[in-house]
């Protein structure tokens, strides 16, 4: 029975956790589709520091330039449109017609987003003083944790991903247990488009060991996540101990 791999600085690795849990196919429940591991701690700090490592020169690589390789991201999601939806439906349960269609919104956020590596512009304001010439600009946060929930496992990590992405962050991203393909589907699509090694990393495991884990490790500066109100309570007041940001979004359930 297939594992699924970590993505970590850029290679597949094996997980070396001993507990597993097995992805169920909803319409068969005989079907198992894979085991998706339950990471170790010091497979998660491998991932931060993956990220932490590839951060600086990706904050540095031009926006215009982050912003084609999501742009040929979304290409390689083309073409890989109608497995990737079969994927979606065999893990996630949609019909075929509904999984195709989230497939096609990951993919237009994800060409909407390329087109942001241009206008990232920072602002002017005027100045008190006669001499004085005021201004900002826009500079990524770091490391990025994205925790994404089961129930649209393709648009809602594009989402997330792709604005961190162009942004100039690094991302480590644990998707739901219940979808690992397609989180495994939609990180090969970066990786072919040639997002360097580390700048995005994948690691699966519950919400209560992994997801804890990333929000409080020192190398994550934001965390964006997805799910329940009662777990996106708490984690705001995990970050806010922190002082990091939470752009989180919860769904009551």
């Amino acid at each position: 029975m297939r594992i699924y791999p970590n993505f970590i600085g850029g290679e597949w690795r094996e997980s070396a956790a001993r507990k597993t849990t097995p992805n169920i196919n909803p319409a068969n429940s005989d079907e198992v589709l894979g085991l998706v591991p339950h990471s170790t701690p010091e497979e998660t700090n491998a991932a931060a520091a993956a990220a932490r490592a590839a951060f600086p020169a990706w904050r540095d690589t031009p926006a215009p330039a982050r912003g084609e390789i999501l742009l040929k991201t979304a290409s390689r999601m083309k073409e890989r449109k109608e497995e990737m939806a079969r994927m979606l439906t065999c893990e996630e349960g949609k019909a075929i017609r509904e999984s195709r269609a989230e497939v096609q919104k990951a993919i237009q956020v994800t060409e909407f987003m390329a087109g942001a590596g241009r206008r990232l512009g920072g602002a002017t304001a005027p100045s008190e003083f006669r001499n004085n010439f005021a201004y900002s600009i826009r500079q990524p946060l770091g490391v990025v944790a994205i925790i994404t929930p089961w129930n649209f496992p393709f648009s809602i990590p594009a989402w997330k991903l792709a604005p961190a992405l162009v942004s100039g962050n690094a991302v480590v991203f644990k998707p739901a247990s219940w979808t690992p393909g397609t989180a495994e589907m939609l990180t090969q699509c970066y990786s072919d488009a040639g997002l360097p090694a580390g700048v995005l990393n994948l690691i699966y495991g519950s919400g209560g060991e992994v997801g804890d884990a990333l929000v409080k490790h020192p190398n994550v500066a934001a965390v964006s996540f997805t799910g329940s109100n009662a777990i996106g309570v708490r984690l705001y007041e995990q970050c806010a101990r922190r002082g990091i940001r939470a752009p989180a979004s919860a769904a009551r359930r």
